[in-house]
């Protein structure tokens, strides 16, 4: 059975629960909440198990704040022997503007923490990620208080829109691979 391995990115705590920087872990629940699944404390994170199709997917939620996102990812990979173009990482993105998709094969961490820490885990930029437009809609020197800050109510109803499409995304991923998930969600 080929494994997928799909890690939403984001900080564990009820303070940090609702912000920006957790749109990963969001995604990852609402796809765990859609398939009646439940997320179970690990190595690393909380993960959870679907099966779809022939495919297995690893859903994965580091525990070890998004800083260090890294460990948890090639722990995971390792222990379950995913090849990292297997691997997708859901992340949030300042450069897109607010619900913009974006999957790419590769690329620069874009001054993301997480997604720094990956690439130095993996000793590569070479793995897929899902790009989640928070937009930049902040005063100068006010980023981090953006990124950490919760969504504002008329944003968490266009995200409840978003989230089907994100879960078909994932769907997308393992069942008809990369290219023909960008060239089916990007844009959109």
């Amino acid at each position: 059975m080929k494994k997928y391995l799909i890690v939403g990115l984001g900080n564990i705590g009820a303070e940090y629960a609702n912000t920006r920087h957790n749109i990963g872990f969001k995604i990852l629940d609402y796809f765990a909440q859609k398939e009646s699944l439940s997320f179970e404390t690990a190595k690393h994170g909380a993960v959870t198990n679907y099966t779809v199709k022939g495919k297995k997917l690893i859903l994965l939620k580091p525990n070890t704040y998004m800083n260090l996102s890294g460990k948890a990812v090639k722990y995971w990979m390792e222990k379950e022997n995913i090849a990292i173009e297997n691997i997708l990482v859901i992340t949030d993105d300042l450069n897109l503007s607010f619900c913009t998709i974006r999957i790419k094969a590769k690329g620069t961490d874009g001054g993301h923490n997480g997604l720094k820490n990956i690439q130095l885990f993996l000793n590569t930029a070479e793995y897929p990620r899902f790009r989640f437009g928070i937009s930049d809609e902040f005063k100068k020197g006010q980023q981090v208080d953006y990124v950490l800050g919760e969504w504002k109510d008329d944003e968490k109803v266009k995200l409840m829109e978003r989230f089907s499409v994100a879960k078909a995304i994932i769907e997308s991923f393992a069942l008809e691979g990369l290219n023909e998930t960008m060239n089916t969600f990007n844009g959109k």
